[in-house]
């Protein structure tokens, strides 16, 4: 998304037809390669010219409990351009919690029905059955170090979650969370499967487990 202006918009009509479609692409046996496991964190590799590096095994597994916890029994979370926090919340296979992706790349249409394509730059064009205020907790990650990305990716926030957030984005970053979303910086550094330039961390605006030790990012080396 080097071209951001240059990006596509869809009406809320094709939206739901383009959805339509990936699901039946599942149906029909869209698979990653032979004896891989689907919801294994870099079974899709990273895309680096959609600004995409994975977080480390250590991190994706503290965000995904962290949802879970901050979703409580019988809750719905939302990971948005943060694939490998719901890749690890589907390995949990849990049967006390729902989750659902929300991604520019259409790779993760392998997901079936808890995939929603999403693109920043159109941060509402959700399918009617992507009720406001549906999730108890939303994991967001931008993709780019920008305010204009902040504040379009929080405004889908907003949409989605009944309350709890948490975000995943650059140190640099920190007044304008504070400023879009009122959270703040956790304790718990995120970290990479690569080394990155940039520093990143966690915010939330509730009492996080992320604060009790150190050591929060994902999918992307956002840009700035």
């Amino acid at each position: 998304m080097s071209d951001e202006d240059d990006v596509p918009r869809l009406s809320s009509h094709a939206l739901a037809a383009l959805q339509e479609f990936y699901i039946e692409q599942e149906r029909e046996g869209t698979k990653t390669p032979q004896g891989i496991n689907k919801y294994s964190v870099g079974s899709v590799e990273e895309n680096w010219q959609l600004s995409q590096f994975w977080y480390d095994n250590e991190t994706a597994s503290r965000l995904a409990d962290e949802a879970v916890m901050a979703a409580g029994r019988g809750g719905r979370i939302a990971c948005v351009s943060a694939p490998s926090v719901y890749q690890k919340l589907k390995e949990k296979d849990g049967k006390d919690f729902s989750a659902y992706i929300l991604e520019y790349d259409k790779r993760f249409a392998i997901y079936g029905e808890e995939f929603f394509f999403y693109d920043y730059n159109d941060p509402l064009n959700f399918p009617e059955n992507l009720a406001p205020h549906s999730f108890d907790i939303v994991i967001a990650d931008p993709p780019y170090l920008s305010e204009e990305c902040l504040r379009k990716t929080a405004g889908t926030i907003k949409y989605l979650t009944k309350g709890k957030i948490l975000l995943c984005t650059g140190a640099i970053m920190e007044e304008q969370a504070a400023e879009c979303l009122g959270v703040k910086m956790c304790k718990f550094i995120p970290k990479h499967t690569r080394n990155l330039a940039n520093e990143f961390r966690c915010y939330a605006n509730y009492d996080s487990g992320l604060d009790s030790d150190s050591s929060c990012s994902e999918n992307t080396e956002k840009k700035s």
